[in-house]
């Protein structure tokens, strides 16, 4: 496979340095891409830079995940309009494991292969490095004026954030640039990636390179994602989409997916998944044929749920949509836990009652006009009993009387109230 080409059609190469692809036709080469460790999990929005370095590995190259510990410690001001907060080495440590556990679904770190991955992390060789050991190996090599001119620094300095530049993220380029130089160094490294807001810090790096030691060294850089409306890429209301289930359930991950438009369907299946061209075509023009059957969004949802969850993660958000959109059974319902259970019924009309007035068992009929305000009034809940449009819990009721208790909760909280198709209630026992 050939690595460019691959980027090319999947619309994942925004600049690329002359040279770059003759060197990768040519050798095995080492390339690396930074990774920010602000959190102990990565977002979505990191998944296009991880992609990158999937396929670099699959075309027979050998990938470097840089965790940017030291550079994590200043923040960069590249697209940022205010500076981050610093972190301390332990929060580092840990976010840095765990970022490796969720890197290893993409990449191969324990195969002897002579192209498998690694993690390094550049807090282990700039802690010991001294300002003045950076003035002399670094600062002298980089003019003032050539930092200046960079889009990063001058956004910031023509007023885009309240409180300008310090010189802490002014020197954020200088830092990046001796990464290169390391991993140059110390790993053979000849070729950096990263989004096309990195193009001005990885360039420094290859000048630096080059006015160090002489060496010639490559850039590649990708586009910045956004939505076809003009939105920011994985941002929701409720902030990022995480890859940790414990920050975003696997259900509402596969969610996003399946609920971006077409036209970010068409772009999303080719950066975000591994499926070869032809498939992926088909897919397209299946999507054009029925774009009511949505095949281009179920796809990407799957594919991109079980990469980063599992098969059951991606087989049980399925499930969990069928009770809502589908005609699922009571057992299905029972099975969620709470927090899927939390997410699928979130939007939907939620009211609380007293444990005092279900543990003793109460008539339905009344649990869901005086406790609850689901039928404005008893003759309407009957009539709609009568004709077989309500169900507790995905349970057709046929009985005016019956009566419900603690036995009927799920989760032994909950009570899912449905009337006719399409109409949910929660009622939340406390």
């Amino acid at each position: 496979m050939n690595f460019v080409e691959e980027l090319r059609w999947r619309g994942m190469v925004h600049t690329m340095m002359p040279g770059t692809e003759e060197l990768l036709e040519k050798e095995m080469v080492t390339a690396y891409v930074g990774i920010d460790p602000t959190a102990d999990s990565l977002h979505i929005g990191h998944l296009v830079s991880v992609m990158i370095l999937k396929h670099f590995q699959r075309c027979g190259h050998k990938p470097l995940a840089l965790v940017g510990g030291a550079t994590g410690m200043i923040g960069d001001p590249s697209g940022k309009s205010a500076e981050r907060n610093l972190l301390d080495e332990e929060t580092l440590r840990h976010n840095q494991e765990c970022i490796k556990k969720q890197l290893s679904k993409f990449l191969d770190f324990e195969s002897d292969a002579p192209n498998k991955a690694e993690l390094v992390n550049n807090y282990d060789w700039m802690k010991d490095f001294t300002f003045l050991d950076f003035a002399r190996t670094v600062g002298k090599h980089i003019t003032v004026n050539y930092m200046m001119a960079k889009d990063s620094v001058q956004k910031r300095l023509n007023g885009e954030a309240r409180d300008g530049l310090s010189f802490t993220e002014f020197t954020y380029q200088l830092l990046q640039g001796y990464d290169f130089l390391y991993l140059y160094e110390h790993k053979n490294c000849k070729l950096q990636m990263g989004g096309s807001d990195q193009w001005g810090n990885i360039t420094t790096g290859a000048e630096l390179i080059r006015r160090t030691n002489g060496g010639e060294v490559f850039a590649l850089t990708c586009p910045l994602i956004t939505k076809a409306d003009g939105g920011k890429f994985g941002k929701t209301e409720s902030g990022n989409i995480w890859l940790d289930r414990r920050y975003t359930s696997p259900y509402k991950f596969y969610q996003f997916w399946l609920n971006v438009s077409d036209a970010d369907a068409a772009k999303y299946i080719k950066i975000f998944t591994a499926l070869p061209k032809e498939e992926i075509e088909a897919l397209i023009a299946e999507q054009e044929a029925a774009p009511h059957l949505r095949p281009l969004q179920k796809r990407l949802a799957k594919e991109v749920t079980i990469m980063v969850h599992s098969q059951e993660d991606y087989d049980a958000a399925v499930e969990a949509s069928n009770i809502l959109f589908g005609n699922a059974t009571s057992e299905a319902l029972k099975k969620l836990d709470e927090e899927t259970l939390l997410d699928v019924f979130n939007g939907v009309p939620q009211f609380e009652v007293s444990r005092d007035d279900v543990a003793a068992g109460i008539k339905l009929i009344d649990l869901c006009t005086e406790k609850a305000n689901v039928f404005p009034s008893k003759g309407e809940m009957r009539k709609l009993i009568q004709s077989g449009g309500v169900s507790i819990n995905k349970e057709k009721v046929s009985d005016t009387d019956m009566v419900v208790n603690t036995s009927h909760l799920l989760d032994e909280k909950y009570l899912l109230v449905q009337r006719g198709k399409k109409n949910y209630y929660l009622i939340i026992v406390k």
